[in-house]
């Protein structure tokens, strides 16, 4: 499956709710599969969801990798005895806005992109140890956060469906770009016609005529 070269002893893996099942198997698989070394062979996500997260964070660092440049400066003082509840923090202070609103896909993805960070500074500067337990965090602050916001929404199926590899954010971004030229040059066009009309007050409103003159009449 994927998760660990150990065997990994989680309640939440084997939770009768499929929802929060799949919450710490998404946290599990991903962290592990950040941290593996390059010439260790990957087998396939072990399902839909982790799937779209493998892709979607890889996506995500790739195509905007300044938005993850502050963060090892942010785990600096990061020890395994403090590395979850500082991860922990770092997601409640960030995504406790998010919480009042409506809970975008783009967040849940976020909280899975930082934890991934975090367990790759750890790796890195030599706390393996540590990994296990960021995952645990991990799936238990998504099944506590997360899991109850997305469960009328119609669970995880709506994470694939947006970050599923038939649609890469390269697709996504590009479609945002069109619409925002579309309007852009809609605004445009209607910044020229009004100043067409305050340059030349001769010229009807929109959608009237001028008069027909009297000799073309006849």
């Amino acid at each position: 499956m994927g998760l660990s070269e150990k065997p990994v002893f989680s309640q939440g893996l084997s939770s009768p709710d499929p929802l929060v099942r799949e919450a710490y198997l998404m946290a599990y698989d991903y962290i592990y599969y950040v941290t593996s070394e390059p010439d260790r062979p990957l087998g396939p996500a072990p399902s839909a969801p982790t799937a779209a997260l493998r892709h979607a964070g890889d996506e995500l660092l790739l195509r905007f990798p300044i938005f993850f440049r502050r963060w090892p400066r942010v785990f600096r003082d990061v020890t395994e005895d403090n590395a979850c509840s500082t991860l922990l923090s770092i997601l409640e202070e960030h995504f406790s806005q998010t919480r009042r609103r409506d809970l975008a896909w783009s967040a849940v993805l976020s909280v899975f992109v930082l934890a991934g960070q975090m367990a790759l500074h750890c790796q890195q500067k030599g706390m393996n140890r540590i990994l296990p337990q960021l995952q645990e965090s991990v799936g238990s602050y998504v099944e506590r956060v997360i899991c109850p916001e997305i469960r009328d929404k119609g669970g995880w199926s709506g994470f694939v469906v947006r970050f599923g590899e038939q649609q890469t954010l390269e697709a996504q971004v590009k479609k945002v770009c069109c619409w925002s030229l579309l309007i852009l040059s809609m605004g445009i066009f209607s910044y020229f016609l009004w100043k067409r009309r305050i340059f030349n007050p001769t010229l009807p409103p929109c959608g009237k005529r001028f008069p027909t003159p009297e000799y073309l009449r006849k």
